[in-house]
């Protein structure tokens, strides 16, 4: 595997996920697939591709998630920032990771709720380009997949509704590598926001907010093809375990033996 020193990946897992209804009333990183949680998952692959700080947003049962990482074995080695407000938008899970944006390092942001496979994080460190976005080309109909739009080969748009003209789009994948001076930029452009009283906004209007001001410093890396699920419905806790699973490379345990997928 490849090894990115100086990079901290950033994981959003503070919200609620209301819309799994009351069949998963714990947060969504603690869904368990194949005897892994997500968050464990998240964990055991960065860590085999060598990212040395972990920080995760916490703050709706900011305690059932640091119990499973005291069980994983990995609370001190993970640093965890709260929300309070993490019943408004997911712009402030995002603001509040601010120390690490500004590090001076280079950045992995990552929605919490997501199944995948490793090679997504091959492919995102490895992408050629300073900042990068992960594109399917098999989008999910609807609204609400976040769409990366394209005109002339360069990204013209990134929202669920797009609102510049494009000449097709793909989904994103939700996660995005960032360059030190760019996720500086993005923690200003969240605290702008945040002082203007923003607060119900998704965390993709700070990155659309830079990605129109200097599109040419942005870039999609296609993944089409590699099993992926991001998990908001009932359906796709569904479709994870009975589709997406199966595709998955084996994927160890964190100091255990591999899952069967």
């Amino acid at each position: 595997m490849s090894v990115a020193p100086q990079t901290t990946a950033i994981i959003l897992a503070a919200g609620r996920g209301r819309r799994l209804g009351r069949e998963h009333e714990a947060p969504k990183v603690l869904l368990e697939f194949a005897g892994m949680s997500l968050l464990g998952r998240h964990l055991a692959a960065l860590q085999r591709h060598g990212i040395d700080r972990i920080s995760i947003t916490v703050g709706y049962q900011e305690a059932a998630i640091i119990a499973e990482l005291r069980r994983l074995g990995q609370l001190e080695r993970v640093h965890l920032v709260r929300n309070p407000d993490f019943t408004r938008g997911s712009l402030l899970s995002l603001a509040v990771q601010n120390a690490d944006l500004r590090s001076g390092r280079r950045i992995l942001l990552m929605d919490g709720d997501v199944l995948y496979d490793d090679r997504m994080i091959t492919a995102l460190l490895e992408a050629p380009g300073e900042n990068i976005l992960l594109l399917d080309r098999e989008i999910e109909p609807g609204d609400e997949p976040v769409k990366i739009c394209f005109r002339g080969g360069a990204i013209v748009d990134f929202r669920k509704l797009p609102e510049r003209p494009h000449d097709w789009y793909g989904e994103s994948v939700g996660f995005f590598r960032l360059s030190a001076e760019m996720a500086g930029s993005l923690a200003a452009c969240c605290g702008k926001h945040v002082g203007l009283g923003h607060v119900d906004l998704e965390y993709e209007e700070a990155l659309r907010d830079l990605i129109l001001a200097e599109p040419g410093r942005f870039a999609a890396q296609d993944v089409t093809g590699l099993p992926w699920i991001e998990i908001d419905f009932p359906a796709d806790v569904a479709r994870a375990r009975d589709d997406v699973l199966r595709k998955l490379l084996p994927q160890a345990h964190i100091g255990g033996a591999a899952a069967a997928s």
